[in-house]
């Protein structure tokens, strides 16, 4: 009889450990609101769907408000499976003081923002011993936390609204020490997370510039080398039907709806998996801010284009590490 070999059996977690998290928004989500309106629409027991949105409404600052992290779930020994199978890497340039607290902006997004994920909302990337003294808060879109339920299971990793209250709080009620991750690009960035590609929705995106300068936090940039090379993508025709949907689709939803594509579970088929390719993290030297409560639209775009330049070096510095050629050039949209 034939047993799995450990190798085998350590791609089975690695891979649980994708679908697990890629999985749970749907699958949660899913179960609660059509669970609930089973309750009510075919039981007795309205109740409890009642208690639920009253503990809902109670709660509903929570993730502007620190949100409410568990270390023992940031170091569940599933995340370690998670990061080992692309695998994921973060990487330093300089020592960051645990007496200031900081806005790291991380690019790209990517499809999923793998490395952002593994890297800052759990603990199996070995964040702490690279950053002693720093509490990472991953900043999301705020809807993530209006389903019951999901909402405690994004937060338990440390995860917070990107909303300005959020960012606010976090920056004047927390003490020093924390590291507010924002992913910039955001889902825009999408339907440039093509292999090879190095091009940024960043051009108009200041409001995190806005937000450091506000309470005179450094900004730190990080890019995740590799990130866009997880998945492929098939590009519609431009001005095409589907082409002419997708657009039209982002401006009303905000959401760039990609027909991507990775590996399976077998040797050169296609399915839903990210290709196990390598992704390293480079964060940079954080670039300080004088304080401006009120800054101008002056004032912020020049630095914005100081980070912008602080983020092209640091692009510069480390691209042909990871097989990218010295001629190409970090391109800002």
């Amino acid at each position: 009889m034939l047993l799995p070999s450990k190798k085998d059996l350590k791609t089975a977690m690695e891979v649980f450990a994708l679908f697990q998290w890629a999985l749970s928004a749907f699958v949660i989500a899913s179960t609660v609101l059509l669970g609930n309106l089973y309750l009510l629409v075919f039981t007795q027991y309205w109740p409890v769907t009642v208690l639920i949105l009253t503990w809902l409404a109670f709660d509903w600052k929570t993730p502007e408000r620190g949100g409410r992290r568990f270390t023992c779930v940031r170091k569940w020994r599933l995340w370690k499976h998670y990061c080992n199978y692309f695998p994921l890497k973060l990487l330093k340039t300089h020592d960051i003081s645990p007496s200031h607290n900081y806005i790291l902006a991380c690019h790209p997004h990517g499809l999923m923002s793998h490395a952002c994920f593994g890297n800052f909302a759990t603990d199996n990337a070995d964040f702490t011993k690279i950053f002693p003294g720093i509490t990472p808060y991953v900043l999301t879109l705020g809807a993530f936390f209006w389903v019951p339920f999901l909402r405690e299971y994004i937060m338990s990793t440390g995860a917070c609204s990107v909303s300005q209250s959020s960012m606010d709080f976090l920056l004047t009620q927390k003490g020093t020490g924390n590291m507010l991750v924002v992913v910039v690009g955001g889902l825009a960035e999408c339907r440039y997370s093509l292999p090879g590609s190095s091009t940024l929705v960043l051009k108009n995106r200041c409001g995190f510039v806005r937000m450091a300068l506000r309470h005179g936090v450094a900004l730190i940039p990080a890019y995740a080398f590799g990130e866009t090379d997880l998945y492929n993508q098939h590009i519609f025709t431009p001005g095409g039907f589907v082409n002419r949907f997708q657009k039209w689709f982002q401006r009303v939803v905000h959401i760039y709806p990609c027909a991507f594509y990775g590996r399976g579970f077998t040797k050169n088929s296609w399915g839903l998996l990210p290709y196990a390719q390598p992704v390293t993290t480079i964060v940079g030297e954080p670039l300080p801010l004088p304080k401006i409560e009120n800054p101008s639209k002056d004032i912020v775009a020049k630095y914005h284009a100081l980070y912008i330049e602080a983020l092209r070096k640091l692009f510069d510095q480390h691209k042909t590490k990871f097989g990218i050629s010295e001629t190409q050039e970090l391109v800002v949209v």
